[in-house]
């Protein structure tokens, strides 16, 4: 594994950066091998990412690329809650992008049979071999205040999960269920970037990096076995770092 931190000055070209890389990951695995998949990240600061892509990007390939979801929201795709349509409105609709090439869980289902569905979506896609794992070439992710990423919240039954590809996962403290890939899929991944924005995540992300930090956050089992993991965080965000013996 290849792991890596970059901090950007600022919100606006942390999302620059990202969209950067998101285009270098895109122009590799078309030229390797003829497509790209990418699994999205829900939140404000990919939003930012997403419209970026529309904005600077259009003349990318976009119908050699296919589009999942790292989680989602159970609620239906027109939802303002929904992370497809926040997808959707910044980036989907704005790019020439084919409607077969997004792939949503389809949350018009109960919250079991949508994480079925979705599995089968990414088994038929991927044609893994048995025993293997679907291999995205990018996935992007966020950190949440308590650690959690996607919808891999701490405590949480998913996080023991390891033979599922996507699960319908029980979060107390939301009184919901949560749509998610797992760790197995997530860390299978050629690439991984977490996103991570303004001083209001500064805590948890010091947290999170600390290399003398024994505490089991979620997002610190993001650890792709084969693949790249890139920390892309703004100054506010890192604004706690200083001086600390982090994992890089």
């Amino acid at each position: 594994m290849l792991r890596e931190l970059q901090i950007a000055p600022d919100n606006a070209a942390l999302c620059s950066v990202a969209a950067e890389e998101f285009h270098l990951a895109a122009e590799s695995a078309i030229r390797n091998t003829g497509r790209f998949a990418v699994a999205l990240a829900g939140g404000t600061t990919p939003r930012g990412v997403y419209t970026q892509l529309a904005e600077r990007y259009k003349n990318l390939p976009w119908n050699k690329i296919h589009i999942f979801f790292g989680d989602e929201r159970p609620v239906p795709p027109d939802h303002p809650e929904s992370n497809y349509r926040m997808a959707n409105d910044s980036l989907l609709s704005r790019v020439a992008i084919a409607a077969e090439n997004v792939h949503r869980f389809r949350t018009e289902l109960a919250p079991e049979a949508a994480a079925q569905d979705y599995e089968n979506q990414l088994r038929e896609f991927f044609h893994p071999a048995p025993g293997d794992l679907p291999r995205f070439d990018l996935v992007l992710l966020g950190l949440g205040d308590d650690g959690h990423t996607a919808s891999l919240f701490p405590g949480t039954a998913a996080l023991n999960e390891s033979a599922r590809l996507a699960v319908a996962n029980w979060v107390e403290k939301l009184h919901t269920f949560r749509l998610t890939l797992t760790f197995p899929v997530l860390n299978h991944a050629a690439n991984v970037i977490f996103l991570v924005s303004g001083a209001g995540k500064s805590a948890v992300l010091k947290e999170v990096l600390s290399a003398s930090n024994q505490a089991s956050f979620p997002s610190q089992r993001i650890l792709p076995e084969n693949g790249r993991l890139l920390w892309l965080i703004d100054q506010d965000a890192a604004r706690l770092l200083a001086g600390e013996k982090l994992i890089f």
